[in-house]
């Protein structure tokens, strides 16, 4: 299991396509590498982080953007096994983080503070998946 760390192009287009007014939420599966791979030239870069503490740098400083644009965590979980899908996943974070409109998850990531902490991101995950939906009211039944 590797890459997928940032959208490619064709993603983040059919992403910003969809309804920006609606209120989303971003479902996160991550898997972090061993050590932090920082650029050569970041001051991180030889101090031997792990992804976890790389990624928890990138939390820490992008929780405040996260909270500015009116976003939440929602759900967090911690991994136990895969039940039904590719035995060779498995997840080091999981969660679920809500936002207002596809317009305030923009905000975030075009956030120079997020745009900081964003490295940190970059350097902890081995691959990751972030998967867009749309909040329906519970009802009963799974249909």
């Amino acid at each position: 299991m590797s890459g997928f760390i940032d959208p490619d192009r064709a993603q983040f287009d059919a992403f910003k396509a969809l309804d920006r007014d609606a209120p989303l939420n971003m479902l996160n599966l991550v898997a972090f590498n061993d050590l932090a791979n920082y650029p050569g030239d970041h001051d991180l870069a030889r101090d031997g982080l792990t992804g976890a503490q790389a990624y928890g740098l990138y939390g820490k400083h992008s929780a405040p953007v996260l909270a500015r644009v009116g976003g939440s965590i929602l759900w967090r979980g911690q991994f136990d096994m895969t039940l039904i899908g590719p035995q060779d996943e498995d997840w080091d974070a999981m969660f679920i983080a809500a936002y207002p409109s596809a317009h305030a998850f923009l905000a975030m990531i075009s956030d120079p503070e997020y745009q900081r902490a964003v490295i940190h991101r970059q350097a902890a995950v081995r691959t990751s998946r972030l998967i867009r939906s749309t909040p329906l009211a519970p009802q009963d039944g799974f249909a």
